[in-house]
């Protein structure tokens, strides 16, 4: 396999305490998925069993916007510390504690609150949650795209996709779980205590210094400059238009699957065993790609896994069209656990190639600039897919989410891969 990059295994600085970097970067993106499962899988679930139309359920994505919009503040999360010791750690643990303390407020709330009178209170408390994660988000990319070399860049986010899938099983269908079982007061305040054993685990990581570079001070100016010098690469044009495509029909069409399934009367606590299962399948998809990405180029990676996330929604138009009774009901587990499979596959290809086009000293805002393009596309589809449904109904909704994930595979006739060092074998 060759030689591993610093802090690939370990990230040594003679203290005897420091936690692996592929074990922290798996912990950190955990702790992201955890809100982020609350958000897009269980909310849905949640406020239609409430008795909310698709049309409110649609725009709970409003309060992600910060995930979109965070290459604003990106250039300062890079900046701000940087070249001192644990730069993009303390990054990571003052947004812990926000989302730490979010959580806390929303547990001394009562649920039905929530989703009635209170439901613009949550909607702030959500967008808040979002904020402190997509933070944390910059800061957790930036290390992880200064300390993985090319070749590893497969595994290390093989890592980050399971941890966040992790994280959204345990904010998603075993969240739905424990709120039956627990309360939903228990339940939050078993999510907190769990993000401060994350907190602990990015405390001991050791962060190796980044290299000392002479730096502008950072200006809307300066600002401006870094995002044009970013786009102005060759080949940037084909590969903004992938940004904008790659992952929208997963998003537009996903958002509507637990509606989907309260309105053909499965209980939250079937929603949730099959959501448990099928993000179990995603984190296998998640850890095969990162091996055949080793191996496999990313062209072929990048454009076959989408093919398949296409494929998935065809199963849900299917299974919408024909009923859910048995024996479609046993079609709804198989459509799931390929959608999931594929979304794993196809989620870790797209976030190869991003770290791919990072330049060095600026990995945070290269990253988060491809990854707010991206969310962007995909939340404003998402806003939209609850008037899709209810206009059009589940099975042409379902429909139109694989045909937006199709569309994307044209790219491949004129997308030419950056060159990185160590490409994988069979790369153009």
């Amino acid at each position: 396999m060759g030689q591993l990059p610093p802090g690939l295994l370990s990230v040594v600085s003679g203290r005897g305490r420091s936690t692996p970097l592929f074990a922290t970067l798996a912990i950190l993106y955990f702790a992201q998925g955890l809100p982020a499962g609350l958000l897009g899988k269980s909310m849905p679930a949640l406020a239609r069993d409430a008795g909310l139309s698709p049309e409110w359920i649609g725009l709970l994505a409003l309060p992600a916007l910060p995930w979109a919009l965070k290459f604003i503040w990106a250039p300062w999360v890079d900046r701000w510390g940087s070249g001192g010791p644990d730069h993009r750690k303390r990054w990571i643990l003052a947004c812990l504690a926000g989302v730490v303390a979010v959580l806390a407020v929303a547990a001394m709330l009562p649920q039905v609150w929530l989703f009635g009178a209170g439901f613009a209170v949550l909607i702030v408390m959500l967008f808040l949650l979002n904020l402190f994660s997509a933070t944390q988000d910059i800061a957790t990319d930036g290390l992880a795209a200064r300390l993985l070399t090319p070749r590893f860049r497969g595994l290390g986010n093989s890592v980050q996709v399971s941890g966040y899938k992790i994280g959204m099983i345990l904010g998603s269908g075993a969240l739905l779980i424990l709120v039956g079982w627990l309360g939903w007061q228990a339940t939050l305040l078993t999510v907190i205590a769990m993000l401060l054993l994350v907190a602990l685990t990015a405390w001991r990581f050791d962060e190796p210094l980044e290299p000392v570079r002479p730096r502008k001070p950072v200006t809307l100016r300066w600002w401006l400059r870094q995002l044009a010098l970013f786009w102005r690469r060759p080949g940037l044009a084909v590969w903004l238009l992938i940004l904008l495509g790659y992952k929208v029909g997963d998003g537009f069409g996903t958002r509507m699957i637990k509606p989907f399934l309260v309105d053909s009367h499965w209980t939250l606590a079937e929603i949730g065993t099959l959501d448990l299962v099928a993000s179990l399948v995603g984190l296998a998809g998640a850890g095969l790609a990162g091996l055949t990405m080793m191996r496999l180029s990313r062209r072929i990676a990048l454009f076959g896994f989408a093919g398949l996330q296409a494929l998935s929604f065809i199963g849900w138009w299917w299974v919408a069209s024909w009923g859910v009774d048995a024996p479609q009901g046993a079609w709804i587990w198989a459509v799931a656990l390929f959608e999931q499979l594929a979304d794993g596959l196809s989620t870790v290809a797209l976030f190869v190639v991003m770290m791919d086009y990072c330049r060095a000293g600026h990995e945070g805002s290269d990253y988060t600039v491809q990854a707010s393009v991206q969310l962007f596309a995909v939340g404003a589809f998402t806003l939209a897919s609850g008037f899709s449904v209810a206009w059009l109904g589940y099975a042409s909704h379902f429909l139109l989410a694989a045909i937006l994930s199709a569309v994307v595979i044209i790219a491949a006739f004129f997308w030419q891969p950056p060159v990185v060092a160590h490409a994988p074998r069979g790369e153009p």
